[in-house]
């Protein structure tokens, strides 16, 4: 019998495989699906930062509309501290998940400032959730905001939220960074119980009909797995936090992939919503089916077997390997059936 059990942010995980946000877990009949399927835990829709702040907006408005009429209102209507301000939908949802499976629920704030992270981190905490995702989305346009000052972001939302909660917490990065381990270095010395790599930014289209940008948001592809199984593999080993795959994880062989370098969790989205739900039952068979056949007793025996700091070759996840890969592709003809691969990468 092949364990495929892990660890990731304290939980104990049947298995590796995740759902990641997405918006499968917008309705509870969906994330039992999930659960169904085999799951081993949920990472449910963002609430997102913007959400907080126009509905404080609008309640402002309403509790002081009229008052410029009547000075006497001003005795008898509320004041806006006194009131829950922002997605109190989002925190019931919490609490019905909860109550509906019994797979770990993973809780996702989504933001760029440090606004009211740590009192909606703190509110999600007692709604039930058992860790939370910081999904900090921070696309720096300004050219006087310096690097330093881009990472100083990242470092304080995670600080506050983890000064607000006692349940792990998780920073889901981009990987925009002059110095990615040095980034992640820092976020571990704050605090983070794990790292999820990586965040996908929106890019935006042109409509060239009404010449406007239109959001485009496209799934992922088995190729956008390359990213994070570099950074896993150079991480594993080197920081104290969990390192969580995503973008790209569709087959089984991404898996496999992901927890050779190092992953204990790999996270699915896109797969998700092409084939459903039941492709997680597909994956879980052909992983445990793999770890059979190579002899492996279970996936902690695999986990970072393949990792940078465990590699006979540590050279392979930086230059040297990128020099061979180049110059493999002068050889090439196109006539071999490699370069039709190379192509569709």
């Amino acid at each position: 019998m092949i364990d495929l059990s892990t660890e990731y942010l304290g939980l104990t995980l049947r298995t590796p495989l995740v759902a990641s946000a997405s918006p499968l877990s917008h309705e509870l009949d969906s994330i039992r699906r999930l659960e169904d399927a085999g799951a081993s835990a949920v990472v449910l829709y963002s609430l997102f930062e913007e959400q907080l702040r126009q509905e404080s907006v609008l309640l402002e408005h309403n509790l002081a509309a009229g008052t410029e009429s009547f000075a006497e209102s001003l005795t008898y209507f509320p004041r806006q501290e006194e009131f829950h301000t922002g997605p109190e939908g989002y925190l019931e949802h919490i609490r019905k998940t909860k109550a509906a499976v019994d797979i770990p629920v993973i809780a996702s704030l989504n933001g760029a400032s440090l606004g009211g992270w740590a009192d909606y981190a703190h509110r999600i905490e007692q709604a039930g959730a058992n860790a939370l995702e910081c999904n900090i989305y921070f696309l720096p346009t300004n050219p006087a905001m310096s690097c330093a000052q881009v990472e100083d972001i990242y470092v304080d939302i995670l600080r506050e939220v983890k000064l607000a909660v006692k349940i792990p917490v998780a920073v889901k990065l981009s990987p925009y960074f002059s110095n990615m381990a040095f980034m992640a270095q820092r976020l571990d010395e704050t605090g983070a119980n794990g790292l999820v790599l990586f965040n996908r930014f929106y890019q935006p289209d042109i409509d060239l009909e009404t010449l406007e940008l239109r959001p485009n948001v496209l799934l992922s592809t088995p190729q956008d797995l390359r990213l994070p199984l570099t950074w896993i593999g150079i991480l594993y080993g080197r920081v104290k936090a969990d390192l969580a795959a995503t973008s790209g994880i569709h087959q089984a062989e991404d898996v496999i992939k992901m927890l050779l370098v190092g992953a204990k969790v790999t996270m699915m989205c896109s797969i998700l919503l092409r084939e459903g739900h039941d492709h997680i039952r597909l994956v879980e068979r052909l992983v445990e089916q793999w770890l059979a056949d190579h002899e492996y007793e279970s996936v902690r025996q695999l986990q970072g077997s393949m990792s940078q700091i465990r590699s006979a070759d540590p050279a392979a996840f930086e230059r040297a390997q990128y020099m061979r890969a180049v110059k493999g592709i002068q050889y090439l003809r196109l006539d071999d059936p490699s370069w039709r691969y190379l192509r569709e990468d």
